[in-house]
């Protein structure tokens, strides 16, 4: 992210690389654009709106693939225009010089139809990256890269003992059969059944995970994992922090009930406290540009003209009922949308948007490195929009406000 403001936000002076090659360049260029305009202090809502029905698009894997491919075979000219069958060719090439399967089970499918497959669509399951990887030669960066740009999933997973093999293969430069053979050894070796290390903090795992220096001290690394306790054997740090955010956030709801009831003078008022405050009082303030159907529930995200780019990221009351009992696991989506909230409650920005939004983007950056996320990502429209509201000078009424305008019939012009 640009950081190097003066008394506004200013945009790159860099050029855009030919055939808007740097998706992230773009996107920034477009952001700093758009939050540039005299239009954004006065009519923020409706410019953040326009800008996102108008403007912006999501990347699709295939574009990822591509500019990959591109870059690392020294094609020239738009890698948008190139020819299809040519990034084919060159991916079926690779995989038969790196002798990479075209999957990790069984298929019948011929490796020209999987990877038009693979260049042409929106995203791909993540296993199918680890192939990718290594039927392309990547390095963990670049499997890094796909993983959290790409799929806008976690970095490689240190809970997952397949993972961590597959991070040490792609580091080292190995191949598929020396991954295979790694992972055969794994499964056939004895092993700790506490299961204990799944409760450490992901980043001390990676952290020590980095003293791996051979295949042997691999083994006695992955020695200590057992299979997993439970459904999810992602990051405990992710689950501290969302909890944590998650606790702020309530405490913050509970002070506005709490003014509510002392503007209501009324003797026997209640008190609100942080555990009062329940996942339907989240989902108000939280989904408050969602108007609500007949039953009381929240028109459903299909009906917003965003819903490509707000799909599985709003904060529903049955959302939040399902990261709490842990039947879905934490997203960065999650974690970004609750340190806006609080951002965008901290009275000492209230008429700095520029340091709020540097102080928002920071602190967002550190929490999602800590849990193995990934910084904020700039070309993720959600991510975009969200940044653009931290600047604004209201920005959870912007936030709700755009929400709101997503629902209405009213064409943008």
């Amino acid at each position: 992210m640009q950081k190097d403001f003066d008394v506004e936000i200013k945009k790159p002076d860099d050029p855009e690389p030919q055939g808007g090659l740097d998706f992230t360049m773009r996107s920034e260029n477009a952001f700093y654009d758009l939050v540039d305009l005299s239009d954004f202090r006065d009519k923020d809502a409706e410019t953040i709106y326009r800008f996102l029905v108008k403007e912006i698009k999501l990347i699709p894997f295939g574009d990822y693939l591509k500019r990959y491919i591109y870059t690392k075979s020294g094609m020239r000219g738009d890698f948008r225009v190139i020819d299809l069958q040519l990034y084919q060719e060159v991916i079926s090439l690779a995989f038969s010089e790196n002798r990479t399967p075209r999957s990790f089970s069984d298929t019948s499918a011929k490796l020209s139809a999987l990877s038009k497959n693979w260049l042409t669509q929106e995203s791909i399951a993540r296993p199918t990256v680890f192939l990718l990887g290594f039927g392309l030669g990547m390095s963990a960066d670049d499997v890094s890269s796909f993983l959290i740009k790409a799929l806008k999933e976690r970095d490689f997973n240190f809970k997952d003992p397949v993972e961590i093999i597959l991070w040490y293969c792609f580091r080292n430069g190995y191949k598929y059969q020396k991954f295979q053979s790694l992972k055969k050894r794994f499964e056939n070796m004895a092993k700790e059944e506490s299961g204990e290390i799944y409760g450490d903090r992901t980043f001390a795992i990676r952290y020590e995970a980095a003293s791996i220096y051979d295949d042997e001290s691999l083994m006695r690394f992955l020695s200590v994992f057992a299979a997993p306790p439970g459904k999810d054997s992602y990051s405990v740090t992710a689950v501290q922090k969302f909890y944590e955010l998650y606790r702020q956030t309530k405490a913050i709801i509970a002070e506005y009930y709490n003014l509510d009831e002392a503007e209501g003078l009324s003797v026997s008022r209640k008190v609100w406290r942080a555990e009062d405050i329940g996942e339907g009082d989240v989902e108000k303030i939280l989904c408050n540009g969602t108007p609500y159907d007949s039953k009381g529930n929240l028109v459903r995200v299909s009906g917003s003209k965003l819903a490509k780019f707000f799909s599985k990221k709003r904060f529903s009351r049955q959302h939040l009922h399902d990261v709490l009992a842990g039947e879905v696991a934490i997203d960065r989506f999650d974690l970004i949308t609750l340190n806006f909230f609080l951002f965008s409650q901290d009275a000492k920005y209230e008429t700095d948007n520029k340091n709020r939004f540097l102080a928002f983007t920071d602190s967002t950056n550190g929490i999602l490195n800590e849990c193995g996320m990934g910084e904020l990502y700039i070309a993720n429209p959600y991510e975009c929009f969200l940044l653009m509201c931290i600047l604004s000078d209201c920005p959870l009424a912007t936030f709700a406000d755009v929400w709101e305008m997503s629902y209405e019939n009213e064409e943008v012009s």
